[in-house]
């Protein structure tokens, strides 16, 4: 059975989750309608990562006798000037979602939820990717500045990211 105060906290990470799904798809839409299609595919692919997280959330909550409780979720923002100011959006959307992993963690050991800190090692380490991959974006863009050539190619290889 899980205890009130650790439902109520995995609950509000299914909903930023599913946030964060949102604002993966939003801006996969933006570079899709600029026909950056590479950028558009990694997105996708990083929407579809995020609603795996919201459910694997919700299924522990169920498992353990819970209530799943969604939320509104707010309307995330719908375009990016360039591909290094969402790569920038993304890499802090990440950290912030570290952030909040850890205070998960925290409220877990606190109310002594041995299952929850189980569940929640592997979104430690997979948040240790997701600031990873975001990061790297982040960098190779800047490196690049405002080279066409290089934006493609980068587009061109993100492309070819595929769920799973």
């Amino acid at each position: 059975m899980i205890g009130k105060k650790m439902e109520d906290a995995l609950n509000k990470q299914v909903n930023a989750e599913f946030y964060s799904e949102f604002l993966y798809l939003s801006m996969s839409a933006d570079f899709a309608s600029k026909t950056f299609d590479g950028f558009a595919q990694w997105f996708k692919v990083q929407a579809e990562e995020e609603n795996s997280h919201a459910m694997k959330f919700y299924k522990h909550i169920i498992e353990r006798g819970g209530k799943v409780r969604l939320a509104e979720i707010a309307a995330p923002k719908l375009s990016w000037k360039t591909p290094l100011e969402a790569a920038e959006d993304a890499y802090a959307h990440e950290q912030k979602v570290t952030a909040m992993i850890n205070k998960l963690v925290e409220t877990a050991q606190e109310e002594k939820d041995y299952a929850a800190l189980e569940m929640l090692q592997w979104f430690v380490k997979e948040q240790v990717e997701e600031e990873a991959n975001s990061s790297k974006m982040t960098e190779q863009l800047k490196m690049i500045g405002e080279s066409v050539g290089g934006i493609f190619q980068i587009d061109h290889i993100l492309g070819k990211r595929k769920n799973g």
